[in-house]
């Protein structure tokens, strides 16, 4: 199978499974991807996602151009359009589908295109010192079209971006950790390990709480101060009413660790 799905409590393991073409995405394994995101969402035991590729090469490499070319031209000019508009876009993260739920990227290798795309529509970025990043898509003539010119400079600054959008140059991951692309540098056999400490952090907290402060975070970054303020209080006020409003109080006055629902 070109993409493995695995649960381990409460954290789903997605790894990217084209180890002998750096997992590239073809057709087969962005239709799996996207299967996978649903299922995620929907799944209302699974609390956070950590998304990877098999094998230490490669996190993703981007799109397999071959494979690519063949899967789109099998559809028709307005089939693309639609897909383009509607459809979850590279990877199945990148456009049309929202998850509040927390999303780490582990990633273990080259993190290219299409690659850093999907990273870049994750929540946490965990990097393997032998990682390398870069948005490469000019150099094939096309641009990044799976969300790297629209995330990459809100998430470092504009300069940067354009220097690497336009050149279309590689980066290494102690540059990533310095311009804030990645959360954190570790060695490469610590990669999963990592991403899984964090997510099972992340688990130990209120499940509702996390994904509304999650939710209020994005929204509000095109948003006026103002306005980002009214829509945390919004989000904010049914979260006071939750069970696990009432159970973190009550285990902390208890001297124990929270027992949270999702409820």
């Amino acid at each position: 199978m070109s993409v493995l799905f695995e649960k381990k409590e409460k954290i789903a393991i997605i790894t990217i499974n084209r180890p002998q073409a750096m997992n590239s995405l073809d057709g087969e394994t962005l239709d799996e991807l996207n299967k996978c995101w649903i299922e995620f969402r929907d799944d209302p035991d699974l609390w956070v996602a950590i998304i990877t590729g098999a094998g230490n090469r490669a996190f993703c490499a981007g799109g397999d151009l071959k494979s690519l070319r063949d899967y789109y031209s099998s559809m028709t000019p307005i089939e693309r359009r639609e897909r383009g508009e509607k459809g979850p876009g590279v990877g199945g993260i990148t456009r049309n589908l929202e998850i509040w739920k927390p999303i780490i990227a582990a990633i273990n290798g080259h993190c290219l295109a299409g690659g850093l795309e999907i990273a870049l529509a994750c929540d946490i970025r965990i990097a393997a010192e032998t990682a390398t990043f870069g948005l490469t898509e000019v150099s094939r003539g096309i641009i990044p079209g799976a969300g790297g010119t629209q995330r990459l400079p809100r998430l470092i600054s504009l300069a940067k971006s354009l220097d690497m959008i336009l050149c279309a140059d590689r980066i290494d991951a102690q540059e990533a950790l310095e311009i804030g692309l990645v959360s954190r540098v570790v060695p490469v056999k610590d990669v999963m390990a990592e991403a899984i400490k964090t997510a099972e952090r992340i688990c130990r907290n209120a499940p509702l709480a996390v994904r509304a402060a999650k939710e209020a975070i994005y929204r509000g970054l095109d948003m006026p101060l103002a306005e980002g303020l009214r829509l945390e209080q919004f989000l904010a006020e049914p979260i006071r009413q939750t069970e696990d409003a009432k159970e973190g109080p009550r285990a902390f006055s208890e001297k124990r660790e929270p027992r949270f629902k999702g409820k």
